[in-house]
């Protein structure tokens, strides 16, 4: 009989590196079990469909998170997030998770006795006939970035998002299978609720996968329980490949790649300038100094304010060399890797943008708002190429510019010694974990 995997916290595919992330989940198991039933819980069905995965079933999380629920509401009916009619029933909606989670807990015992569920009944067949339990490779459990602050917008978004995981986890513990975290950032957590939400859903955890060696301090310091296995490895993006090839790129090299934005509010209005001036006036001095050209490669394209596309069309009209800049919006996953591997330099303040680009021996120069970020980039020896989000400006980030554009070459090489030996770690892992846990040795 096939294994059957569900895997769970599937994110929003209008970010690349979560499509690259769940690509990479389902190309292992399939590469290890060969030809497995595999569904998926997510809150983007449509955008988990179109990515035309092998994939068995595409369910709904059993409890929804207010915001992306609210998201999918606002562009339908075309509102803002800045508007009442947004908050008024993002607030309600946080109520109504309540409601979610008793019908979810409530419905365990009839799905337990062969009774169809009157509450996401296909959600709860699929867990409940399932031999292993996998959360989705990214960062399902923090409470904030590390180099930011946690301001009330946040913190309620990220306790719905534990709340949410925590169920499934629950859940999936109360039918008795096992669950495997894949290699997830984990915290930083600031506020009791946090911690706790977090703890509680480790807890229920067979084995947990760590991609970098602060989470992994972290993990330490919440007081998961000991028999709760914990490896460190990679991050699993790093095994994404693509075939896709696109003919008649139009700009010209040497080339520089730009992959910027930052999290919606998580910056003041005088810290968001200063943020796109630096860029600006950086990136022009490097065009003229290098003669160059600039291509802005948006990661992360909602269709809302203050999203990469956005933020990267701001940058764009500070600047003064427009002849020697371009704008291209990758339809898929595929197309944006191409791109990246395309580009001579990258400047990245977004994590998988990053990861993609020296899977492909391509130097970045970090923009960190985030340990995950540091952590990579620490681990991979290139310290130097890291620049805190909060000492941004024209002159230090013109000068970390500077220093991976003259050792573009040296970082290159470098790359190509370690990535291979980071992706057959991460592969290994995986491999080994899948197979122990469904008892295949």
């Amino acid at each position: 009989m096939k294994p059957r995997i569900h895997v769970i916290h599937v994110g929003n595919m209008s970010n690349k590196g979560t499509q690259a992330l769940l690509i990479c989940d389902i190309r292992m198991i399939r590469e290890i079990l060969g030809d497995p039933y595999i569904s998926v819980s997510t809150t983007d069905v449509e955008g988990v469909q179109n990515l035309g995965l092998d994939l068995d079933a595409v369910l709904p999380p059993l409890v929804d998170i207010p915001y992306e629920r609210m998201d999918r509401l606002a562009k339908t009916f075309h509102y803002g997030r800045d508007s009442l009619r947004y908050k008024i029933l993002s607030f309600a909606m946080l109520f109504g998770m309540l409601f979610q989670i008793v019908l979810s807990i409530g419905s365990i015992v009839p799905t337990k006795l062969g009774f169809k569920s009157l509450y996401r009944n296909g959600v709860l067949d699929h867990v409940g006939r399932c031999d292993l339990v996998v959360s989705h490779s990214d960062e399902s459990f923090k409470e904030t970035a590390s180099q930011l602050p946690l301001n009330p917008f946040w913190a309620v978004t990220w306790w719905s998002m534990l709340v949410s995981r925590t169920c499934e986890m629950l859940v999936a513990k109360s039918f008795g299978r096992p669950v495997v975290l894949f290699p997830n950032s984990i915290g930083p957590f600031r506020t009791y609720v946090g911690r706790q939400l977090a703890r509680l859903s480790l807890n229920s955890c067979n084995c947990i996968l760590i991609r970098d060696s602060v989470s992994y301090e972290i993990v330490k310091k919440l007081g998961v329980r000991e028999d709760v296995a914990r490896i460190l490895t990679y991050d699993t993006a790093l095994l994404f490949r693509t075939d896709y090839v696109k003919k008649n790129l139009s700009f010209s090299h040497p080339v520089v790649g730009v992959c910027t934005g930052f999290y919606s509010l998580s910056l003041s209005k005088s810290d968001a300038q200063r943020y796109l001036a630096a860029h600006a006036g950086a990136l022009d001095e490097l065009t003229e100094t290098y003669d160059l050209s600039v291509v802005f490669l948006p990661h992360y394209v909602s269709g809302f304010e203050n999203d990469d596309l956005e933020i990267s069309k701001s940058i764009m009209s500070k600047m003064r060399h427009k002849d020697r800049i371009e704008l291209i919006t990758a339809e898929t996953v595929d197309e944006f890797k191409f791109l990246l591997e395309q580009t001579d330099m990258i400047v990245s303040s977004k994590m998988h943008p990053a990861v993609l680009g020296v899977s492909g021996f391509v130097p970045v120069l970090c923009i960190a708002y985030d340990h995950k970020q540091t952590s990579f980039f620490e681990r991979l020896g290139m310290k130097d190429c890291l620049i805190d989000i909060r000492q941004i400006s024209e002159k230090n980030l013109l000068s970390r510019m500077d220093y991976v554009w003259n050792r573009r070459e040296l970082l290159r090489e470098d790359l190509r010694e370690k990535i291979p030996l980071w992706q057959k770690q991460v592969r290994e892992t995986i491999s080994r974990v899948i197979t122990t846990y469904l008892d295949l040795d």
